[in-house]
């Protein structure tokens, strides 16, 4: 019987906002246009600390996560990649910028690791995509 790899012992969350229109698909009808006030948190993690006792740099992580969804800002989703083509729901969203944050944190901060990333459209609508940990880790 195998067992989940233990959780790294730390970990960090970071979360910034973003206000965007979409119009996501929902049995097969598209919804009328509107807006939300995204908020996105993601939680990162690692093994160890450095040398001066961080496990990263919480502003390396706020400006990866800022350049991800700065093309989301005060426009509509349907008419920016990806979601021009992809149903721009809160869990692609979410999915989207996890993919696009673990390959930043592979390039440029490989001793850390994206645990989950939090999207919530509307207060108590919230999106959560978690990645294995073999996941993580691969580049």
């Amino acid at each position: 019987m195998s067992s989940a790899p233990d959780p790294a012992p730390f970990s960090l969350e970071v979360e910034v906002e973003f206000a965007a229109a979409h119009a996501i698909v929902l049995m097969g009808e598209r919804e009328r246009l509107h807006g939300h006030n995204w908020r996105v948190v993601v939680s990162v993690a690692g093994d160890r600390l450095d040398g001066e006792e961080l496990l990263c740099d919480f502003h390396a992580i706020e400006r990866m996560l800022g350049a991800i969804v700065a093309p989301f800002r005060d426009g509509n989703l349907n008419e920016t990649a990806p979601f021009d083509r992809v149903n721009p729901t809160a869990e692609a969203v979410a999915r989207y910028i996890g993919a696009e944050l673990a390959a930043a944190l592979i390039r440029t901060t490989p001793t850390v690791h994206l645990e989950w990333v939090r999207v919530t459209e509307a207060p108590r609508c919230t999106a959560v995509v978690r990645l294995a940990r073999a996941q993580r880790q691969q580049p």
